[in-house]
């Protein structure tokens, strides 16, 4: 190997990528077990909760996929986003905004437009969603093409201080670089493995101005979809793992694509694949979890429809069984009550009392009197 040659797309037989099955076979079918889990969720769940739940991780996909880039996006304008693109907007919500309306586009677009080719007009016109101004910040950018001549660098640190962690091919290789990844998307066969090699690759070629890390991530979403043959979206978020990750997402790509590169491993890009796979499976863990609270929601409802509940005592279980009963912490208690639910002290133990005569909570083994705490009872 040519040790001047820094950068992984300067290597001779670059984009041949290779990884050791060896240790990327028992995350796959790990993961491949998960998904399997929540695919078999969406035969359980009621249209009601899948839509909540559809929502709810379309809400964190688009907060965090921005977040990743430095961008904060305000929650409420995203679910009023996607409401609106689901058909549940009504003329009581805040109007939405335009760039967020769009980014919701594209991850649906990329959750459940799975069967349509991937090809240069759809990569440019979810650029342009992005930056629907012409801008990208205060900066003006190429948009809807590929970026313009200048060397495209990612560089940290201040001026004087700056690091150099990646330098991408540049814009005269752009078209073979594009027309090669696109051939092989369009005719690989979709793998967990080609999720993670798509993600990689796209940003390796790095062909627009700004955007490339979304573009990405929602590439990679069109593979994982197209797997699990949702037309729903997908029940768990991998932005959010990334996120919650993300010094490592950036250390691991400095270590693949050339700035950390280890100069003996040329093209092997296992330690990023293995990323990907274990972050994948944190986000269908976290899913399955989530998943598990509306099932333990339901069967809890289930039980007690006719219990003549009031609205501060619904208010209050919902609030528990959202969370998850073993993720509340400390249990319910007076407190916590009269917080949630806006109401007196007095009235809180009235309803406390009332609930546990109800069966629906039960005191927490160890506390009596004031300092009396309740855990949600939820039928087995």
């Amino acid at each position: 190997m040519d040790n001047s040659k820094r950068w992984i797309w300067e290597q001779e037989q670059y984009p041949s990528f290779t990884f050791d099955s060896k240790l990327i076979n028992p995350l796959i079918q790990k993961a491949t077990l998960l998904q399997g889990y929540l695919t078999a969720f969406t035969g359980v769940l009621n249209k009601e909760e899948l839509t909540k739940k559809y929502l709810e991780v379309l809400t964190d996909e688009a907060i965090s996929t921005s977040k990743i880039e430095g961008e904060h996006l305000n929650r409420d304008s995203v679910r009023a986003s996607i409401r609106k693109k689901l058909g549940l907007f009504n003329l009581s919500e805040a109007a939405t905004d335009p760039k967020t309306d769009y980014l919701i586009g594209i991850l649906i677009d990329a959750n459940t437009n799975y069967e349509q080719e991937l090809d240069l007009e759809r990569i440019f016109g979810w650029h342009n969603a992005l930056f629907p101004t012409g801008y990208s910040g205060f900066l003006k950018i190429n948009v809807a093409k590929f970026r313009g001549e200048e060397p495209m660098e990612v560089v940290s640190g201040g001026i004087g201080n700056e690091r150099t962690h990646y330098v991408a091919p540049p814009r005269d290789a752009l078209d073979d670089e594009m027309k090669n990844f696109l051939k092989w998307f369009n005719t690989k066969e979709s793998t967990l493995v080609k999720a993670a090699i798509a993600h990689l690759w796209f940003v390796v070629i790095h062909p627009l101005d700004d955007g490339n890390g979304r573009i990405s991530r929602a590439i990679a979403d069109l593979v994982l979809s197209e797997i699990e043959q949702s037309k729903i979206s997908k029940l768990y978020s991998m932005s959010s793992a990334i996120n919650k990750n993300k010094k490592s997402y950036y250390a691991i790509l400095d270590e693949t694509t050339g700035f950390k590169r280890k100069k003996d491993k040329s093209l092997d890009i296992t330690g990023w694949v293995e990323w990907f796979l274990s972050t994948l499976i944190i986000a269908l863990e976290n899913a399955q979890n989530s998943l598990g609270y509306i099932l333990q929601k339901t069967a809890f409802w289930d039980k007690h429809r006719d219990s003549n509940l009031n609205a501060r005592q619904t208010k209050v279980l919902n609030k528990v069984l959202d969370k998850g009963i073993d993720n509340y912490e400390g249990g319910l208690n007076n407190r916590k009550y009269v917080a949630i639910a806006k109401t007196s002290t007095a009235t809180a133990t009235r309803d406390l009392k009332d609930l546990l005569g109800k069966g629906c909570v039960k005191l927490k083994e160890g506390t009596t009197g004031k300092s009396s705490s309740y855990i949600v009872v939820v039928p087995a």
